[in-house]
């Protein structure tokens, strides 16, 4: 993780011949071009990877992992379900994709495919998030994007983490439209679940601020920006329980998971407010694990593939 402070330098000049006729906002805009900014980029180390975590993610494989969905949309609960594909690859630290081959420069990531399919009265719904999170834990996610389709259009999101997250944004509401705007850096809601699988001992605690997932402020027609929260882990029969509740949404997020290596998530809840206007209630989302696979599943695209969905139960 990088932690950029910035520092003032003190005018070195100021122009020596100034007109009467400028104005006092003028001549601040000319002493402001003055003053020069420097920031100190400090570099966290990265953390050494443990044996048992590249006999697991770099085997080969990818971990896909199916569960039972009770989504709340609209004020009523939708069954569906959801499937959590885990699996590490290069990444172009530039170019901020997949690498297509070895470069020095390549971050090593462990990326989280999150799928969410489910009906809404006549019409489906189909949703995917993608959070490339450093393996080593030493930076914030590199990149977020998020996708939904529905028979009333569709929206995209991506933040892109360079000197600030750079964000942006489409959708077909008119209030959401095409946006292209920064947010400071701070914890993301999306790259808890990757840190999770990585070193969930490191998990941020107590009171924080979160920009909250992609998909919940999509949806909701929140604001993408930093929101108050308070998070808390707690251990009980082998899963722990990481827990984010965000005041100001009325939102409180639950991520059950074993406690043991590898920290698979075996299940999560989402409370919120669902609906709107004098409709909306609070309600709680739920996914339940059905099944996982450790599968190369990009080589599984054939006729005689279709089988694996059946023993993921979807």
């Amino acid at each position: 993780m990088r932690i950029i402070t910035k520092q003032a330098l003190p005018l070195t000049y100021i122009a020596l011949l100034i007109s009467f006729t400028q104005s006092c906002q003028e001549v601040k805009k000319e002493a402001d071009k003055d003053i020069v900014s420097t920031e100190k980029i400090v570099e966290l180390p990265e953390k050494e990877l443990s044996a048992e975590f590249k006999k697991y993610w770099y085997a080969g494989d990818a971990e896909i992992t199916s569960y039972k969905l009770q989504l709340a949309r609209y004020g009523e609960i939708r069954d569906g379900k959801a499937v959590l594909v885990f699996v590490t690859e290069p990444f172009l630290k530039d170019k901020q994709v997949k690498a297509d081959g070895n470069n020095p420069d390549n971050i090593p990531v462990l990326k989280l495919n999150v799928t969410k399919k489910y009906l809404t009265g006549i019409y489906p719904y189909s949703i995917m998030t993608s959070t490339f999170y450093p393996v080593h834990d030493n930076d914030h996610a590199v990149k977020v994007s998020f996708s939904a389709q529905e028979w009333c259009g569709q929206v995209y999101a991506q933040l892109n983490n360079r000197e600030k997250f750079d964000v942006m944004s489409h959708s077909y509401f008119e209030s959401e439209a095409d946006q292209d705007f920064k947010l400071e850096k701070t914890v993301l809601e999306n790259e808890l679940w990757n840190k999770i699988r990585i070193s969930p001992e490191t998990l941020p605690l107590g009171d924080l601020k979160i920009i909250p997932s992609l998909e919940f402020i999509r949806l909701s027609h929140k604001e993408l920006k930093q929101y108050e929260s308070t998070a808390s882990l707690s251990s009980e029969d082998g899963i722990s329980t990481y827990q984010i509740t965000y005041p100001e949404l009325e939102r409180t997020l639950k991520i059950n998971f074993t406690t043991a290596f590898p920290y698979a998530i075996e299940s999560w809840s989402d409370t919120f407010k669902s609906g709107f206007g004098k409709d909306a209630k609070s309600m709680t989302s739920t996914a339940t694990k059905i099944k996982s696979l450790k599968t190369p599943y990009w080589r599984q695209n054939g006729n005689k593939d279709l089988h694996l969905r059946d023993s993921l139960g979807l």
